[in-house]
């Protein structure tokens, strides 16, 4: 509610108190003049019928009943032994010995004494309220009681109230007016300053009012001031802040900043990022922002104690950071933290790398070393001996094929080499890399072609899509009984062709699948290095396509064969 509405507000209170207050001692004293002047009325009423009752009492009833009607009053007549002798509202002798005796009735009692006796009450007669006067000196010592019901007086006060009330609501109308006149000369600047107040709270210009009230206007002229000097530290500190901010979101480290409770304040991009929260999601305190208990620890220890935390290798999750933590000069701590997951994966795959290369070159170089030194120190047989020379050019073979492997992969990864798009028909391409891939005995499986119209042309590298189609056969060979079957199709798939190898060869297991794109990874080791793969085949047919921006996928089942999927890009162009 505005000031100006709770001004009006009070105001409209203060006179409706007020004028409450005099309408109820106004009504107040209208009802007690209507009743005294029921009362005085009552009284003359009564002596009035005394005066007009016969001696006679077998006239009363009558009489009686002629006043009411002429007066509009309730008429009864009392004996000296309180029994009623005429009733204005009753008409028969029967009805009139039902009536219980009124010599107890307060107003009856008085005037049997000689006085004047008056009474307001419900009446036990008829059940209706009513204003009673009693008077003595009727004939035989009879009282005379007239009684008028509440009715008759609530009406005439209502009357009596009716300008009262009327002029109360004027007052208040015209008292509301005014006060809301007078509150909104002084109100309205004040809204107006409080305006622009928010403005400036708001970073924006404000419109201050000009004003008659020398109060009002000293207050515009400070605010003014404020205003300006405010708008000129404001400029410096949001430049300042901006730097900071573009700083810090830009950079690579997470950077929490939280106070002396450790209710997190600010934190970056990367921070939210590393931590699993959401831009925009609040964060809980910096001991709760941390899952890790090592992490947990150094931080409740820096909080506690304003230690500072250097170089803490923490894990979350299944990443890796580095944790530094400073306490603030005044009060509060920093944190932040170094991914080290990307530098940890690189540690892993170089020591699986020398690890894997030197596991494989081992058993070749053994192979060769062995026979050598058979062949130096003894003189076998020439038949032994060309075997001995054909298995030491065999494993130097493979050696040399492992190399070559490294080499091509170490190129793709390093990005030295690009493929260079032309027009590749699937179906020669294939045929020349089964020639090559297919052993010179002829106990391969049997080649089928499936490829159709809409995607008999890529748009790829000739050498590249030669090796890969090579190094999917030559894989499927390997697991493939020479009666079975090596399927090549392409079919068109959204913006892709997807060129397929099936086999019908041994499968792999499930468990298996994900990771036989991995270098060095072989299903079944021994089998595998007794057939020559040198376990870098699959890596470098998912580096070779996904070079051309598709990807690769594998299905195998157990006993049912394998399946490699290949998306690379089809030859759009008019082939005329």
């Amino acid at each position: 509610m505005s000031y100006l509405s709770r001004l009006i507000a009070a105001t409209a209170l203060v006179l409706l108190v007020a004028i409450a207050v005099l309408v109820f001692e106004v009504g107040r004293s209208v009802r007690r003049d209507v009743e005294e002047q029921t009362v005085a009325g009552l009284e003359r009423n009564a002596n009035l019928v005394r005066l007009a009752l016969p001696a006679d009492s077998s006239g009363w009833q009558a009489a009686v009943t002629a006043a009411s009607e002429a007066t509009g009053l309730r008429v009864t007549i009392v004996g000296a032994d309180g029994r009623v002798r005429a009733e204005s509202d009753l008409g028969t002798a029967a009805e009139l010995d039902r009536i219980e005796n009124h010599g107890s009735r307060p107003e009856i009692a008085a005037a049997l004494i000689g006085q004047v006796g008056r009474n307001h009450r419900t009446s036990a007669t008829i059940g209706t309220g009513y204003w009673y006067l009693a008077i003595p000196g009727g004939p035989d010592r009879t009282v005379v009681r007239v009684a008028m019901p509440d009715a008759t007086v609530d009406t005439v006060v209502t009357r009596a109230r009716r300008p009262v009330y009327l002029g109360a609501v004027l007052a208040l109308t015209l008292g509301i007016l005014i006060a809301g006149f007078a509150a909104r000369r002084i109100t309205r600047p004040l809204a107006q300053i409080g305006e622009a107040a928010q403005a400036i709270a708001r970073g924006e210009p404000p419109s201050l009012p000009y004003s008659t009230i020398p109060d009002i206007e000293r207050l515009s002229n400070n605010l003014r001031a404020m205003q300006e000097q405010l708008a000129a530290r404001f400029a410096a500190l949001q430049a300042q802040q901006v730097q900071s901010s573009a700083i810090v979101d830009s950079m690579v480290e997470g950077v929490l900043a939280a106070d002396s409770r450790g209710a997190i304040m600010a934190a970056n991009p990367a921070a939210r990022r590393m931590l699993g929260y959401e831009s925009g999601e609040s964060l809980p305190e910096l001991r709760l922002v941390f899952r890790g208990k090592e992490a947990r620890d150094a931080v409740d220890r820096a909080l506690r104690s304003g230690e500072s935390v250097t170089d803490r290798e923490v894990s979350l999750g299944d990443r890796t950071y580095l944790l530094n933590i400073r306490p603030l000069a005044g009060g509060g701590t920093v944190v932040v933290l170094h991914d080290l997951t990307h530098l940890k994966r690189l540690e892993a795959v170089r020591r699986d790398f020398v690890a894997n290369a030197s596991h494989e070159l081992k058993t070749p170089l053994t192979a060769i070393s062995g026979y050598a030194e058979t062949l130096l120190s003894e003189t076998p047989e020439p038949a032994v001996a060309r075997q001995f020379l054909e298995t030491i050019l065999a494993n130097a073979r493979r050696m040399q094929r492992l190399v070559d492997d490294q080499l091509d992969l170490s190129r793709i990864e390093s990005g030295r080499w690009l493929p260079a798009p032309e027009r590749v028909a699937v179906t020669p391409i294939a045929q020349e890399a089964w020639a090559l891939a297919a052993p010179a005995r002829g106990e391969a499986p049997t080649l089928v072609m499936d490829v159709t119209p809409a995607a008999m042309f890529l748009a790829a590298d000739l050498d590249a899509v030669r090796q890969v189609l090579r190094n999917l056969f030559e894989n499927a060979i390997r697991h493939t009984a020479p009666d079975g079957r090596v399927t090549v199709s392409a079919r068109p798939d959204g913006e892709f062709v997807r060129l397929s190898v099936t086999d019908t060869g041994t499968g792999i297991p499930s468990d298996h699948v994900p990771r036989i794109f991995e270098r060095f990874y072989r299903v079944d080791p021994s089998r595998a290095r007794a057939e020559g793969g040198t376990g870098l085949g699959l890596a470098i047919v998912k580096h070779l396509v996904e070079a051309h921006g598709g990807r690769v996928a594998a299905q195998s089942e157990v006993g049912r064969g394998t399946t490699i999927h290949c998306w690379i890009p089809p030859d759009r162009s008019n082939p005329g």
